[in-house]
């Protein structure tokens, strides 16, 4: 049986994109599932687009996220190089090939005239497409063209009849008829290959068996088809994905502009390789039954393409948090201070904070947190001195007489001289014995009091870390 044989094939842009990367971690999982091989490729025909630094981002976010390739531009493989702009004469001698065979041709039309047909079509409203003007050029013609230095691309010659038929592993049998397609750039003026047409004698010399992209690459497959049935290669199985939305019955795409639209972003906030892993392969996805966390091995055992949906994907971030608790509550005390602490650091003063004492903060709110940033939202009333109070506290104050609570809250807290938890519970103790008061209308006051809220991690340690004298102050 052939090897499957996967591959992502980024645009070294500058960011990863929601997007991008779970095209990458559906392709690793189909090559996995299969024991094939993920290849990494990058695309940078496009040298307008380059960013600096962005091949650097591109192996960090996959290596992060354990997302291993198997061949690519930094470990080699029998297929390199990996880089496109490292196999430009590879294209020019493939579309050399189909212009002998008079499958491609030379087109000399310039900007002006193109925009005017799209003007055109525009007026008549039709789909723009280009009339193919050059295809019947005799070859000295061209000849004499190119000698004077006029400037040219390459376009595939489209058949003008018939049908191109092909098969989608999600979308099934998917037809259109020839007409309708444009004669596709395949080589640019600048002797570069168009994205389409390098991704396919890539994915032709790389052997890969199976492409993974977004569905909006549906309509641009029938092309794709009829230039490897040109050469008279095999086609590969196609497997569109469903369009990453915002929200649910939107059709806003996903897009870097949105606030966590790229892995970086969301790194950043503190969200854990692994509940990003389990969000993507849940976003447009499904294992077939209601297990929802899933280690990257187990997809790995589980994911088949069956379960990809036809349907819009949403990228929901209210589960994402979920995810992310989830994976959150299961951290050591150590791995915990390591995601929360460089966060407390850039937002106060810890100069006089113990390593205990943080230790402690942060392993207060471990259950609720749901990414390492919101550590700074949830803890500012340890380090702030003017307390904000939430309206749902206010309102509660109104119901109750708290005065008792209160000030004998503060007697009590007065007589401590050994700060701990301990007689902290003791003094909490004595208000109810005094006052006759117990339950929420004795815990509700001094909670507020503590914290401006009405819920929070246990009280008595929230008291031991404000500390004795912030909190007679407060009170």
């Amino acid at each position: 049986m052939k090897e499957i044989r996967t591959r992502f094939a980024p645009s070294p842009t500058g960011f990863m994109h929601i997007g991008g990367v779970r095209t990458a971690l559906f392709s690793y999982l189909i090559a996995k599932h299969n024991n094939g091989s993920f290849i990494l490729r990058i695309e940078d025909t496009d040298q307008t687009r380059y960013v600096e630094g962005s091949i650097e981002v591109i192996y960090n976010t996959l290596r992060d996220l354990g997302l291993n390739w198997d061949e690519g531009p930094d470990i080699g493989g029998k297929y390199g190089p990996y880089v496109q702009s490292e196999r430009k004469n590879n294209y020019l001698k493939y579309a050399q090939q189909l212009i002998d065979e008079g499958q491609a041709y030379y087109c000399f039309c310039n900007e002006d005239r193109l925009e005017d047909l799209k003007k055109i079509a525009n007026n008549k409203k039709i789909p723009y497409k280009y009339d193919g003007k050059c295809r019947e050029l005799n070859i000295n013609e061209v000849q004499k063209r190119i000698e004077e230095g006029e400037k040219y691309v390459i376009r595939f010659q489209m058949p003008r009849t018939g049908k191109t038929i092909f098969d989608d592993k999600v979308y099934g049998k998917i037809t259109v008829h020839n007409i309708e397609l444009e004669d596709l750039i395949i080589i640019k003026s600048d002797l570069m290959p168009t994205y389409n047409f390098a991704n396919i004698i890539d994915d032709h010399e790389m052997d890969i068996t199976h492409i993974v992209r977004g569905n909006e690459f549906v309509s641009s497959t029938p092309k794709y088809v009829l230039i490897y049935q040109a050469f008279g290669w095999n086609i590969p199985e196609f497997i569109h994905l469903p369009v990453i939305k915002k929200e649910k019955d939107s059709d806003k795409k996903l897009s870097k502009r949105d606030g966590d639209a790229t892995v970086e972003i969301l790194k950043e906030k503190g969200y854990l390789n692994e509940s990003i892993i389990n969000m993507l392969a849940l976003t447009g996805w499904s294992p077939g039954n209601e297990k929802e966390i899933f280690s990257l091995n187990e997809l790995i055992e589980v994911f088949d393409i069956s379960g990809i949906s036809k349907g819009n994907a949403i990228f929901d971030v209210d589960k994402l948090n979920w995810f992310n608790n989830n994976y959150i509550r299961k951290l050591s005390i150590k791995e915990l201070c390591q995601l929360t602490i460089p966060y407390l650091q850039k937002s106060y003063d810890l100069t006089e904070k113990s390593s205990l004492w943080l230790e402690k903060l942060v392993s207060i709110y471990q259950e609720q947190l749901s990414y390492g940033a919101e550590i700074i939202e949830l803890t500012k009333l340890f380090f702030e001195e003017e307390l904000e109070y939430d309206k749902e506290a206010l309102d509660y104050l109104q119901t109750i007489d708290t005065k008792a609570v209160i000030s004998t809250l503060k007697e009590e807290i007065i007589k401590i001289n050994d700060w701990n938890e301990e007689n902290i519970v003791k003094a909490i103790n004595n208000i109810k014995e005094k006052t006759g008061i117990k339950g929420k209308p004795l815990f509700m006051p001094i909670r507020i009091c503590v914290s401006g809220k009405m819920h929070g991690p246990e009280l008595p340690m929230t008291i031991f870390l404000l500390g004795k004298e912030k909190l007679i102050k407060r009170l």
